[in-house]
């Protein structure tokens, strides 16, 4: 098995994430804000790693002064119409997410979709989807295919990572929260005194 330097796996994924980057659509992404910014409370969800994704996001939320929660915490008030779930799911068809879903949408609650498969049960469901794909460049060294293979989930046995859609989606959140920050002209002092003060 071929090993690699820990910097260049680094350099590997951030390759990708460029490439995912380069091809996230405009009106998509801008379709997402806009119903952030309109939404009166945001609930975040996702399954496994997508769900600690959508648990940072909510926290960003939070800290430039939104309504967020995360569905399934024991404080998070029920759904209204007029909030916005905001759900982050690769395959968009995990069943205990998209049962969720079928029922934000019957209260009449957005759906936006951050997802890698937007023709998929949840993705007909939502209101705004924002694809986040991996598109891979050609690999001019054989060597490192397979670990390439590995990183988007191509032979999952093998994989701990399992797929970048959970690394891409955090940089993509984090990228919608710093557009937020000068949408809303929220500086980085007033995100600092939202910040947790008794951990």
């Amino acid at each position: 098995m071929n090993q690699h330097r820990v910097q260049e796996m680094m350099r590997l994924m951030a390759s990708r994430i460029d490439a995912i980057a380069s091809h996230l659509s405009d009106e998509e992404v801008s379709r997402f804000i806009k119903e952030l910014m309109e939404a009166k409370r945001i609930y975040v969800m996702g399954a496994g790693r997508s769900g600690l994704v959508a648990k940072a996001f909510a926290m960003r939320l939070m800290h430039l002064g939104m309504i967020s929660y995360v569905v399934g915490e024991t404080i998070t008030p029920a759904l209204q119409k007029g909030d916005v779930i905001v759900v982050l799911s690769g395959s968009g068809k995990t069943r205990t997410i998209a049962e969720i879903v079928q029922t934000a949408k019957e209260i009449e609650g957005r759906i936006c979709l951050i997802t890698s498969n937007p023709d998929s049960v949840i993705g007909n469901m939502a209101d705004s989807c924002v694809v986040i794909e991996n598109y891979r460049d050609k690999v001019p060294d054989e060597s490192v295919e397979f670990d390439i293979r590995q990183m988007l989930g191509e032979h999952r046995s093998f994989a701990p990572l399992g797929t970048l859609f959970e690394t891409a989606a955090m940089t993509f959140c984090d990228a919608v929260i710093s557009r937020l920050m000068e949408i809303t002209s929220t500086d980085e002092a007033e995100l600092k005194g939202r910040h947790a003060n008794i951990e």
